[in-house]
C-alpha cells in the first residue's frame, strides 16, 4: 500500500509533488521524510510522508549542520569581526603549534588546514563537546602542510571555526547561531536541542543495504589509520557508530558544529531563504558580496580524505560542481551522512532542504535529491 503524501505545494510545483510520490513509493514501506524548498522567500513546497512525522518533525541531519555553523561564520566575516585570510591564531594563539601557524580562517574554512583529527582520537563523549575537540587538536600536527591540499575535516571543522567565533566574540557559536539565525526566524533546525523540544525527535535509523550494496561496502573497508578512518575517529575502538551521535541526547543537547544538529526540512529551506532573500519581511542575511565569497569555490579536486572529486566554497560545499551541476554558479550549502541535503541557489532564488529518517547508501546525500532538486529547480524556473 503506498504511503499518503502530506502537505502542500504552490502553484507550479505540482510536479514536485509527484517526483516525491515517486521517491516515496520506491522506498521501503517504513520510509519517513521531508521535502521543503523556498524561491525567492517564499515557501513553495513543503511536503513529508511516514508514520509518526510530520513537517515540524526533527531528524539528525549530520554533516548538514554545517552549513548553519558557517552561516554564523560568514555574518561575523560581513560584520567585520572576523577577518578570512588573518591566521587562526591571530584569534586563537596556541593553534599555531606544529607549524600551524600560517594557517588562515580562509584555509581552515576550506578544508586546507590538514587538522582532520586527533592521533589519538576522541570518546564518544569527548566528540560532543567543541570546546574539548578544539583544545586538543590546537596542538596537533597537521596530517599534510597546510595550503598544499585539501580533505574533509569531517567531524571536526565545527569546533575549529567555532573556537575562532568563541575567541573573537566571547560567545560559542551555537549562542551566535540561536540569537542571530535560529531564534529570529523560529527555524526547526537546533544546534543544541532543548530539553522541550525532544518529543519532535525521530531517532536515525541505520541503513539497510541490499545484498550489492553490501558487497560493494564490503570491497572498500577503510583501513584503521587512513586519512579517511582519522577524520572519521574510526581508529579509536569503542567511539561509536554513525547512528548513535544524534540519537544521543548529549550530542543533541550540546549541538556539535560538524555534525550534531537536528533539523526538519523546513528548518534547513528556510535557513538557506533566510540567507539569500527577503523572508517574513526580514532583508537577507548575507548581502552580495559576502554571498559571491561564500559560494566561490576555493578548494576543488582530489579530496585526500574522501579519495574522490570534491568541491568546497568557505565552510560549504560547492553545490553546483559537487552535487548538482545544473544549478547556478555559486549555489552553496551542505549534505549529510544521514541522507539530507540543503542549499541556497542564490542566481534562482532556490533554497532547497530535505531530510529523512532512515540513512541511505552509500551515506551523505541521499541519491533521491538529485531528482527532486530537478524537479523544484525545473518548476522555479517556470
Amino acid at each position: 500500500m503506498a504511503q499518503e503524501i502530506h502537505g502542500t505545494v504552490a502553484e507550479g510545483f505540482e510536479a514536485v509533488r509527484e517526483e516525491f510520490a515517486a521517491v516515496v513509493a520506491a522506498e521501503r514501506p517504513d520510509y519517513e521524510g521531508q521535502l521543503s524548498a523556498y524561491v525567492q522567500g517564499r515557501r513553495v513546497v513543503d511536503l513529508w510522508a511516514g508514520a509518526g512525522t510530520d513537517g515540524e518533525t526533527l531528524f539528525g541531519v549530520f554533516s548538514s549542520t554545517k552549513g548553519a555553523a558557517h552561516l554564523v561564520v560568514a555574518l561575523l566575516v560581513q560584520d567585520g569581526t572576523l577577518k578570512l585570510d588573518r591566521e587562526v591564531a591571530h584569534y586563537w594563539p596556541e593553534f599555531a603549534a606544529e607549524g600551524k601557524g600560517t594557517v588562515t580562517l580562509r584555509d581552515l574554512l576550506a578544508h586546507r588546514s590538514g587538522v582532520i583529527g586527533s592521533d589519538a582520537g576522541f570518546t564518544f563523549d569527548e566528540l560532543a563537546d567543541d570546546r574539548l575537540v578544539a583544545e586538543r587538536l590546537a596542538a596537533q600536527r597537521p596530517f599534510w602542510r597546510p595550503g598544499t591540499a585539501f580533505g574533509y575535516h569531517a567531524l571536526v571543522i565545527g569546533a575549529l571555526t567555532g573556537e575562532v567565533v568563541r575567541r573573537a566574540t566571547g560567545r560559542t557559536l551555537q549562542e551566535v547561531y540561536e540569537e542571530r539565525i535560529r531564534a529570529p526566524y523560529g527555524l526547526g533546525f537546533h544546534l543544541g536541542l532543548p530539553e522541550s523540544e525532544e518529543p519532535r525527535y525521530r531517532s536515525v535509523q541505520p541503513m539497510v543495504p541490499t545484498p550489492p550494496e553490501q558487497a560493494l561496502l564490503d570491497a572498500t573497508p577503510r583501513g584503521p589509520h587512513t586519512l579517511a578512518s582519522i577524520a572519521f575517529n574510526e581508529h579509536v575502538p569503542g567511539a561509536g557508530t554513525l547512528v548513535e551521535h544524534p540519537n544521543s541526547r548529549t550530542v543533541r543537547a550540546k549541538g556539535p558544529a560538524s555534525a550534531g544538529g537536528v533539523a526538519s526540512a523546513r528548518g534547513l529551506a528556510g535557513m538557506y531563504a533566510a540567507a539569500i532573500s527577503r523572508v517574513d519581511g526580514r532583508a537577507p542575511l548575507l548581502k552580495p558580496d559576502t554571498i559571491g565569497e561564500v559560494g566561490q569555490i576555493h578548494s576543488v579536486g582530489y579530496d585526500l580524505v574522501a579519495r574522490a572529486h570534491k568541491s568546497y566554497g568557505l565552510g560549504f560545499q560547492a553545490t553546483a560542481d559537487m552535487w548538482h551541476p545544473f544549478l547556478g554558479a555559486g549555489a552553496f550549502g551542505h549534505s549529510g551522512a544521514g541522507g539530507s541535503q540543503a542549499f541556497a541557489d542564490p542566481r534562482s532564488g532556490l533554497a532547497y532542504g530535505y531530510t529523512r529518517r532512515r540513512i541511505a547508501f552509500p551515506g551523505g546525500a541521499a541519491p533521491e535529491n538529485d531528482r527532486l532538486v530537478r524537479a523544484v529547480h525545473g518548476a522555479a524556473l517556470g
